[in-house]
């Protein structure tokens, strides 16, 4: 299994361009399945969960084309198999994103449950449930979930006592060839929901209440083709301005929408970073000065992303004051804080709140990366220590980070890849996207 060796203290400086979104991407990519026309979508990036994705679209008996930008053209018109088998939907949890489109376009579904993930329980049965209000029939057989529904699926009104990101694109998808309107209430508001309505608008959906906690869909009878272009990562690019804050340095990223980070960045001016921001980029320079401490507080958005709290988490762990960091949205999300304080950290755990007392510098240890984003912390806790970190388990981070040390070495961190074997558990934990 790789790791990734990190030779610290690191400064970022310098600018990258921010890889398309893979919490928009996975759901565009089910979102083919709907349209008997051709989709095209492109700004994919390279990470082994779109491929993953692109492989169970295969599965399904969709026609792809792969261009050398991971450019992808679909054409799912003569779609009929229904099953998403366990050997691929074990490796993603977002493979459970198939399941509405299946069941609106071939009017039945079978997918394997998804694993679960070290970070906490994400049940789907809020998924299921609206499944059942549009009119499907839900069992659960020898651990695949079953739905199936006579003629059309109906359009409903659906409160999600709630938020649920894939609950809501899951139910979202599903809708739009429903027949009739549906309604779905306290429904997820997050960019990357937009972006997946935004794309289904773009195949002939008619959607309204788009980036709002009431969506409202008029069911149509087909969807057709588009080419759509997936927004960028704005986790990745929050990831790197909080490396460039932690280490006193400076940074402008490129290809991102501001809009959609505004609660990471009111927290980085809060930390004393001196922000620019254009309609497509962000620059940060701490001008040499340690971050100030700053409280977090996860919650849906448009509020803090529990997706960016282990990188401030790693932050706080050299700044200047003490700190609360309060996860309200998976109860195991604090668990790289072991692995920091293995680095000198002073971070104290109560209950689903880290207290966090900064300090000057960490020193370097080999740790063990838990999930996607907390093995980004680590990375950025590796820039912040003397000495060689070497962090193990970094498949998590090859599944949300394109070319991650090759992005820092060009921003001067000292930082690469040590080759190792794989481990029997590198397709069987997961991440927080869905």
């Amino acid at each position: 299994m790789d790791k990734l060796l990190i030779n610290g203290p690191s400064r970022i400086d310098g600018e990258i361009r921010i890889s398309g979104s893979k919490n928009s991407a996975l759901p565009i990519l089910a979102a083919s399945l709907l349209s008997k026309g051709v989709v095209k979508i492109r700004n994919l990036p390279h990470l082994n969960d779109v491929t993953t994705m692109i492989e169970l679209l295969s599965c399904l008996g969709v026609d792809l084309m792969i261009d050398e930008k991971l450019g992808v053209e679909i054409e799912s018109a003569t779609i009929e198999e229904c099953t998403a088998p366990y050997e691929l939907v074990k490796t993603m949890r977002a493979s459970i994103l198939v399941l509405g489109p299946l069941l609106a376009r071939l009017g039945k579904a079978r997918v394997s449950f998804p694993g679960g993930c070290a970070i906490g329980s994400r049940p789907v049965d809020l998924h299921l449930r609206g499944f059942e209000a549009l009119g499907a029939t839900v069992t659960i057989d020898g651990g695949y979930i079953e739905a199936k529904v006579d003629g059309r699926l109906k359009g409903a009104h659906i409160f999600m006592d709630k938020v649920t990101v894939g609950g809501t694109e899951n139910i979202l998808m599903a809708a739009t060839l429903a027949e009739g309107q549906t309604i779905i209430e306290n429904a997820a508001r997050e960019p990357e929901v937009v972006d997946l309505t935004n794309c289904l608008i773009a195949m002939g959906a008619k959607i309204t209440g788009v980036g709002t906690d009431k969506l409202i869909i008029d069911g149509v009878e087909e969807l057709s083709g588009c080419d759509y272009a997936v927004m960028s990562d704005r986790i990745e690019a929050g990831t790197f301005l909080v490396a460039a804050a932690a280490t006193r340095g400076r940074i402008k990223v490129k290809d991102v929408d501001p809009q959609s980070l505004e609660a990471v960045l009111a927290k980085l001016e809060e930390a004393g970073a001196k922000l620019e921001i254009g309609e497509d980029w962000i620059s940060l320079d701490m001008e040499g000065r340690k971050p100030k401490a700053v409280d977090i507080r996860t919650a849906p958005y448009p509020a803090f992303p529990t997706d960016m709290q282990a990188q401030f988490t790693a932050m706080n762990s050299v700044a200047d004051g003490v700190s609360t960091v309060v996860e309200t949205i998976f109860e195991n999300r604090l668990i790289q804080t072991h692995e920091m304080n293995r680095m000198g950290a002073k971070i104290r755990i109560e209950g689903n709140t880290a207290i966090v007392e900064g300090i000057e510098m960490l020193t370097a240890a080999p740790v063990m990366a838990s999930d996607l984003r907390a093995s980004a912390s680590l990375v950025i806790a590796g820039l912040c220590a003397t000495g060689a970190t070497l962090v193990d388990r970094i498949y998590h981070i090859d599944r949300g980070y394109e070319c991650i040390e090759e992005k820092m070495q060009l921003l001067g961190a000292s930082i690469r890849r040590v080759p190792g074997r794989l481990s029997r558990e590198q397709n069987q934990d997961e991440d927080a996207e869905v």
